[in-house]
């Protein structure tokens, strides 16, 4: 599956990733528990954010291009909520999720950022990320404004700082699915934030 890496930083700004190696590409199906391995082997080796997503990239691409039953694995989007997760990996006390997503169409998320770094691949239908960036002032310290829209299509990989800022909007008639992974997440450095009434709590 094709498409295009991209880096958004913790203020909201998202450009083409340049990617790092890390270890030996293998001629054998890139298999789910083979993933999983170097990413344990980059988390061990990594402590910087963004060198991390440098590294842990091209690994998602791999996984993309070689594991075909991720593009059968369709999950129906809950009707209450607009969407529906799909824990794939998720250990105790180890400091790593990966999901499948499913957002109905038309579905909007609240405006939040993970508290941790984070990669969204898209595997079917259109992602709009609307980025955002903190704009404190005296009277209101969680003040954010507006950055840019971006258009996620399948194959492109977004990855993200613990404090970028975005908020997702599914765009085709049909569902639309990403394989997500997040780091460590830290509770109290999670936000949803109102552009309106100029606030942010933790969720």
């Amino acid at each position: 599956m094709t498409g295009q890496n991209w880096f958004v930083s913790n203020d909201g700004q998202c450009n083409l990733l340049k990617t790092i190696p890390f270890g030996e590409n293998t001629t054998h199906p890139y298999r789910l528990y083979r993933f999983l391995t170097d990413l344990e082997d980059i988390l061990d080796k990594i402590s910087d954010d963004r060198l991390r997503l440098q590294a842990i990239c091209p690994l998602v691409r791999q996984l993309l291009e070689s594991s075909s039953w991720l593009q059968f694995a369709f999950l129906e989007p809950d009707p209450q909520t607009g969407w529906a997760v799909q824990n794939l990996y998720d250990e105790p006390f180890f400091p790593l999720t990966v999901q499948l997503v499913a957002w109905t169409p038309g579905a909007i998320s609240p405006i939040h950022n993970h508290g941790s770094w984070g990669v969204v691949a898209l595997l079917n239908g259109e992602e709009k990320n609307t980025f955002w960036q903190r704009s404190p002032t005296a009277k209101f310290p969680d003040r954010i404004q507006t950055i840019r829209d971006h258009l996620l299509t399948p194959g492109d990989i977004l990855c993200l700082m613990p404090n970028a800022i975005h908020q997702v909007e599914a765009m085709t008639p049909n569902p639309t699915i990403s394989l997500n992974l997040y780091g460590e997440t830290y509770h109290d450095l999670r936000f949803e934030f109102d552009p309106i009434l100029h606030t942010a709590y933790n969720f």
